[in-house]
């Protein structure tokens, strides 16, 4: 094919894909796209359109493109989807690519009928983060779960990719949506970190997690109070906030741990994991924790749930049941002592190549 003076110079601009994610606040969604936003897709200008919040801060403050807007599950998704298709006539993208599954009902919604800037129908590609593979756990309502998991098998008819951040994930969306036909696993990217010299007195324990039942941290307050038993010099830190803050508390002092267990709140996970020697982690589910892919990075030892991408992130010493408690406090206890058992660095997704590989996507659904 022989491209015109014009065609080629349309084909050499970067081309232009709107990102919407429905999340203000900064956890594991924010950390993505914050990420990928700051390395760049190579050949594709991003614009993110999200709720008003700290993500949106961040995203200005590393001078990425952002619109913000009524996107949220609290906005409805009568709101969110007007929002997106407003952005959409205005930007005219490429492709839309929408994070999460409200974001991906009011995105497919929105994008119907639209033309890109080329004329061209908008190419729709999904990342889904987070699919409980426990049923009902999270959605209680089980007839609302059977409504939106037909939304989702209708969409995916009209979705031209969808990213899943494991093969965990990947399962799933063909389990409770019907379909894996389109499914690409691109694993959150997490760069290598200079391993931290670290005391070698004492164990430091560390949780990194909202304080939400379905991380189950009592279970880890339980099994902490083994170790130090066995360990007088350990110590654990409950970091995060949520609704358990309270009843975690209380637990601590009915347990005589006070003094032993401190909770900070909202830290820098870069330096917390640099002052301790294991994480633990005792989800009811996860689809690709960044907490395990960062505590890999820095060579800290990890105890958690055998759930969800957990096993594609560490092998199987570090996977232990929640409800046995012994057997947590030994993994808790070889993890934080025995570097040997500890998982290794090798093996991951860095950051340029997650990059890379939604890179690839794009071309591919656009070609």
């Amino acid at each position: 094919m022989v491209l015109t003076g014009a065609d080629a110079a349309e084909r050499a601009l970067p081309r232009l894909v709107l990102w919407c994610v429905p999340v203000a606040d900064l956890g594991g969604v924010a950390r993505h796209v914050l990420d990928a936003l700051r390395h760049g897709i190579t050949g594709w200008r991003i614009v993110v359109l999200c709720p008003e919040g700290a993500l949106a801060e961040q995203l200005r403050a590393q001078g990425a493109p952002v619109l913000t807007g009524p996107v949220s599950p609290t906005d409805g998704a009568a709101a969110a989807t007007r929002a997106i298709r407003r952005t959409l006539k205005r930007l005219r993208p490429d492709v839309l690519h929408t994070h999460l599954a409200f974001a991906d009902l009011a995105g497919i919604a929105a994008v119907t009928g639209l033309r890109s800037g080329a004329g061209r129908r908008i190419r729709v590609v999904s990342t889904e983060h987070g699919i409980s593979g426990v049923r009902g756990y999270y959605q209680a309502d089980a007839l609302r779960a059977q409504v939106k998991a037909a939304a989702h098998r209708t969409r995916l008819l009209r979705t031209d990719r969808v990213i899943a951040v494991s093969a965990s994930t990947a399962q799933q969306v063909a389990a409770q949506w019907g379909s894996g036909r389109k499914v690409t696993v691109i694993r959150n990217g997490v760069d290598d970190v200079d391993p931290a010299q670290r005391p070698t007195t004492g164990l430091r324990v560390l949780s990194l997690s909202r304080l939400a039942p379905e991380k189950r941290i009592d279970q880890l307050v339980r099994a902490f109070a083994l170790v130090a038993a066995e360990h007088p010099a350990a110590s654990l830190t409950i970091a995060g906030t949520g609704p358990e803050g309270h009843s975690l508390r209380r637990l601590v002092a009915s347990l005589d741990l006070t003094g032993r267990v401190d909770f900070p709140g909202h830290i820098d996970a870069g330096s917390a994991l640099r002052g301790h020697d294991v994480v633990v982690q005792l989800s009811v589910w996860e689809n690709l924790s960044y907490t395990l892919l960062d505590a890999v990075a820095h060579r800290v030892g990890v105890v958690a749930t055998d759930v969800g991408g957990n096993r594609e992130i560490v092998p199987q010493q570090c996977l232990v049941p929640a409800e046995d408690l012994p057997a947590v406090a030994r993994a808790i206890t070889a993890q934080g002592t025995e570097v040997a058992a500890r998982p290794p660095a090798s093996g991951r997704m860095d950051v340029a190549g997650m990059c890379s590989a939604i890179a690839n996507v794009y071309g591919e659904v656009t070609a």
